[in-house]
């Protein structure tokens, strides 16, 4: 049982302080719509931290609990249960402040020394423990001597997390302040999720179990607002009407048989459109959903997204040909979002002709500039080099496929593939080399 409670403690730390080794069994899923609305909402934040906004990544995971963290210098994971938790743009907002605290702060190395010194002890007291039993024959006195150390290990690491959740929302509290946001949102966020500090820990969400939360926070961040109460303003409309969007689609994807029942078929405002026409193709009524998403299109004729999503009903009902038209609509009208190119690509390398499999590539290649961890679409990218018969720039998109994915020898063994295959000095092999160097170098962890 001891054994069985130090790892608890172990795996813990592993998820405060490195959750990024565990992204691999998450859910990430990609919006364009969804990661405008964050980006939007996130960049005087940022830029009130002193960061820029183009080098934070927001990460969306599929995860109905309510958690946010950051991971890997500045990766800002946000889940899906998070989002539909908050109640208004103004919580979102406050949450992002908080994140961007650790990440303007450079919590996660010190947290990283932290866990090396907190499982240290925790081991050392493991050891000592066995000895102990060893020496005396008295299995209790080794278990009570593994316990205490566990317990100086969790006490020592958990301060010193609470510390740094303090310092985040002081950081977070300024960035709001300079932008002239109430903490409002942060306060009200932070009061419901106190509760749930009653509960059984297995019962609690994950933001608890990761960002201590004490009183002394709460009545920090309330007395902010009675500080700033003259200095906030309140938020432009288009932030309230945005989120609300972003809800209902994720209602209409996540629970789209839900969404039909809980809203009115005879509704006429955006977002209940909106969320039954994404329900509408997923329980497979595309008549259904195809007819309102004209209606929104008539709506708003300049909106991306909802060529996107006509294109994305399309395709995923077997229409790929007739996709195209839509989707190459929503590339345009959004100068060309990487997402929405992919999603054009998508299209095009299910068409006949050679025009469509070259405009595949084109829209891949310009697509990769901003997206080049992205294994998707190098794996599309292989496959359309593939049917052109370019089986070197296959080999090399399947080396950045395997890179992206964290599968380093794979990475090597293609990288070198396509080097042998391509012409020696070409941009397509020295992009290889960089690969095969970058997967024969070891991590630092």
């Amino acid at each position: 049982m001891r054994f069985r409670q130090f790892a608890s403690f172990a795996l813990a730390l592993i998820l405060i302080v490195g959750p990024a080794h565990a992204s691999s069994n998450m859910n990430i899923v990609r919006d364009a719509e969804t990661e405008e609305m964050l980006k939007t909402f996130a960049r005087p934040i940022f830029e009130a931290a002193g960061l820029s906004p183009e080098s934070v990544n927001f990460v969306l995971v599929q995860n109905n609990q309510i958690n946010a963290f950051v991971a890997g210098g500045s990766n800002m994971f946000i889940y899906t249960g998070l989002l539909r938790a908050a109640r208004t743009p103004e919580e979102l907002i406050g949450v992002i402040a908080h994140e961007t605290g650790h990440i303007a702060g450079g919590h996660l190395v010190r947290m990283r020394e932290e866990m090396r010194k907190a499982s240290a002890t925790a081991i050392l007291a493991t050891i000592a423990g066995i000895a102990a039993a060893a020496a005396s024959q008295n299995g209790g006195a080794g278990a009570a001597a593994i316990s205490l150390g566990n317990s100086v290990a969790e006490r020592t690491f958990l301060q010193y997390s609470r510390t740094q959740e303090s310092a985040a929302d002081q950081a977070g509290l300024s960035y709001l302040r300079a932008n002239h946001i109430s903490a409002a949102g942060m306060r009200d966020f932070l009061q419901r999720l106190q509760d749930q500090e009653l509960l059984p820990t297995e019962q609690q969400s994950e933001f608890v179990r990761t960002h201590p939360l004490t009183r002394e926070r709460v009545e920090t961040v309330s007395a902010t607002i009675a500080g700033d109460a003259a200095n906030a303003r309140p938020l432009p409309a288009s932030y309230a009407e945005s989120f609300n969007r972003i809800l209902r689609k994720l209602d209409g994807f996540l629970d789209p048989r839900g969404t039909l029942q809980r809203t009115d078929a005879r509704a006429t405002d955006f977002a209940t459109r909106y969320a039954r026409a994404i329900a509408f193709h997923l329980t497979g009524d595309t008549r259904g959903a195809l007819e309102l998403t004209e209606k929104l299109i008539v709506m708003e004729p300049s909106n991306p997204y909802l060529y996107e999503l006509k294109g994305q009903i399309l395709y995923e009902s077997g229409k790929a040909t007739e996709a195209i038209t839509p989707y190459r609509k929503a590339v345009a009208l959004s100068d060309g979002n990487a997402l929405l190119r992919v999603g054009l690509a998508q299209a095009l390398l299910d068409g006949r002709s050679q025009s469509d499999l070259k405009a595949a590539v084109t829209e891949l290649e310009a697509a990769i500039h901003s997206e080049r961890g992205s294994p998707l679409l190098w794996r599309l990218l292989a496959t359309a080099y593939g049917r052109e018969n370019d089986l070197g720039m296959a080999a090399y998109a399947l080396s950045e496929e395997a890179l992206a994915r964290g599968d380093k020898p794979l990475a090597a063994q293609q990288a070198k593939r396509a080097q042998e295959l391509l012409r020696n000095g070409s941009p397509g092999w020295i992009k290889a080399g960089d690969v095969l160097a970058n997967a024969e170098t070891k991590d630092d962890d």
